[in-house]
């Protein structure tokens, strides 16, 4: 038997003593995303009501907020994993406290049919971020013995004149939850009807379907109650937190982390941030840290970190270009790339295209249509070279880094000698796992970064929080990691590419300088930008931070 299919659908209203960005911020960053990574929720939206004059008339009787989650397997509801997200130990201290200050009316409902127009689209879609729609919500309850009659009336009837309202979507119908074990004279039906943000409602063929004899009749002999409402799409939910809105606010309680350790947000009224991760389709956890421009729709440039290294490496970048007018127009996304961390054995065997593959992800849970920039460094180069080739309607442009754009003769046997060299060292975490360890961190960071950096004093304790980077990384995530670094090829690709690129390297990056100009030349039809960054080596924004920022701004501008 196929699973029971339904919704989850929420009413919310907070009492006047809780902020409204904390409510936001708890609602957007934490409690939806966390639904959304369950497999048995499809979808969620957040619905603010649009039926009363001012929202001071909302009351606990009339809530202003609305929620609504697809459910591919209603009977999961009542199981783990979600059940554990109520639980003490997992609903985080914040959750507690907020929704004390909040009358929830949490319900489960049941399908029972759908219809929608040709020109329906699923808002959960990415490519849909940005469009809104109007929902009326009617709920009944019937006397007992007619839900046939109003199952007949709504098809045969009700639903083909809505069908003719300008804007009808969809409308679905809904009844209580076999979960909920309700007597039958508890049971609702509930209709979701969805339209445009442009409509008819209220209009003359809005007025029709509500005006024949069979809708009269339903009134007096059906209906023994109901409840119209109407809300207009407030917020659609992705699977990792993303609202900076509202962490801007000086009402919003101070950083925050999640009950495991795996979110975090800092508040700041300069521009908050948000740490979590993104689930791949494979199942590998990435994670993330989003910050800089708190608009909704503000660009985004997401950064893919070298080999060996975390997402800390675009530190000094960051902050001198988010101090700069364009910098400040941009939201940023950094992350942990495969290979930090040791991966499982179900996870697929690292290659530049999963890698690009990964920021597809990234961009999906945070619901960014386009990524404005992709740019990366070294092996996270080339996967945004790769990004860009094979997902162009995804990247507006890309900066590809110290890289080269075919794997180099041999490299397999020179990444096997660095592996053997951790091996033979044998450094374990505290945890008792092995990593890569101190020889091979001072001979990467020595080959890494060009000698005067060293004797420059305000440089050499960066330098060494990379070889740190360098020295934690899991010797695992490393094996599988370089595999991708082996057998790429991404030189007849790059010949077609019409996406705007740049090819930045250090000056005293070897022979790359000279390889990525090649590869500049080589680009699409007439070339792409190249730009060499004077006094650095294989990681310019490590070294020249200021300078990077500034060739940055320059590509952005041109």
């Amino acid at each position: 038997m196929a699973p029971q299919t339904g919704i989850l659908y929420v009413t919310m209203q907070p009492e006047p003593s809780l902020p409204a960005a904390q409510f936001h911020d708890w609602y957007n960053n934490e409690h939806g995303p966390l639904r959304l990574r369950l497999s048995s929720v499809d979808n969620g939206f957040r619905y603010r009501a649009a039926d009363y004059s001012s929202p001071a008339e909302a009351s606990k009787e009339k809530p202003e907020w609305m929620a609504v989650y697809d459910v591919n397997d209603m009977s999961e509801l009542v199981k783990r994993p979600y059940i554990t997200l109520r639980e003490e130990g997992v609903k985080s201290p914040r959750e507690f406290a907020t929704m004390k200050q909040v009358a929830v009316d949490r319900k489960f409902f049941d399908l029972v049919s759908s219809s929608q127009s040709p020109a329906f689209a699923k808002l959960e879609d990415v490519s849909a971020e940005g469009k809104g729609n109007v929902l009326l919500a009617m709920t009944m309850r019937v006397h007992p013995g007619m839900r046939n009659e109003l199952d007949k009336w709504y098809e045969e009837e009700h639903i083909p004149l809505l069908q003719k309202v300008p804007g009808w979507l969809r409308t679905r119908r809904f009844v209580t939850s076999t979960l909920e074990g309700k007597p039958e004279e508890d049971t609702e039906f509930l209709a979701l009807h969805e339209f445009a943000p442009e409509n008819g409602i209220g209009g003359e063929e809005f007025v029709a379907c509500r005006s024949t004899e069979w809708y009269k009749r339903v009134e007096e002999t059906v209906v023994a109650s109901k409840s119209l409402r109407k809300y207009d799409l407030y917020y659609t939910f992705g699977s990792a937190p993303r609202d900076l809105a509202s962490l801007e606010s000086p009402d919003t309680i101070g950083e925050w982390t999640y009950t495991s350790g795996a979110t975090k947000t800092f508040p700041s009224t300069e521009g908050g941030a948000i740490e979590s991760y993104v689930t791949t389709k494979d199942g590998v956890d990435l994670p993330y840290r989003l910050e800089g421009s708190s608009g909704p729709d503000a660009p985004l440039i997401i950064m893919a970190n070298s080999v060996l290294t975390d997402y800390h490496i675009w530190d000094g970048f960051l902050a001198a270009f988010r101090s700069t007018p364009v910098g400040k127009k941009y939201r940023f996304v950094r992350y942990l790339t495969r290979g930090r961390f040791t991966l499982s054995p179900e996870s697929k065997d690292v290659t530049v295209d999963v890698l690009a593959s990964d920021i597809i992800d990234i961009l999906d849970a945070l619901r960014v249509k386009k990524a404005a920039v992709v740019m990366g460094v070294s092996l996270g180069g080339a996967t945004a070279l790769n990004t860009a080739l094979k997902y162009p309607k995804r990247v507006e442009s890309f900066i590809s880094c110290d890289t080269s754009s075919k794997s180099p003769a041999g490299n397999s046997k020179a990444w096997g000698d660095r592996i053997a060299i951790c091996e033979k060292e044998g450094t374990k975490a505290q945890s008792g796992e092995p990593i890569v360890g101190e020889e091979l961190a001072e001979l990467t960071t020595r080959r890494w970064f060009v000698k005067e950096s060293y004797e420059d004093a305000s440089l050499v304790p960066i330098l060494e929080r990379v070889k740190k980077m360098v020295h934690d990384n899991s010797l695992a995530g490393f094996k599988k990691s370089v595999q991708a670094l082996f057998a790429y090829d991404l030189k007849e690709e790059m010949k077609t590419s019409e996406i705007k690129g740049a090819f930045f390297v250090g000056g005293g990056d070897g022979v790359l300088p000279g390889t990525m100009k090649e590869m500049a030349a080589a680009y699409g039809a007439s070339g792409a930008d190249y730009t060499v960054i004077d006094g650095a080596g294989h990681l310019p924004m490590v070294e020249k931070p200021k300078e990077f920022a500034q060739a940055v701004e320059k590509f952005l501008s041109s």
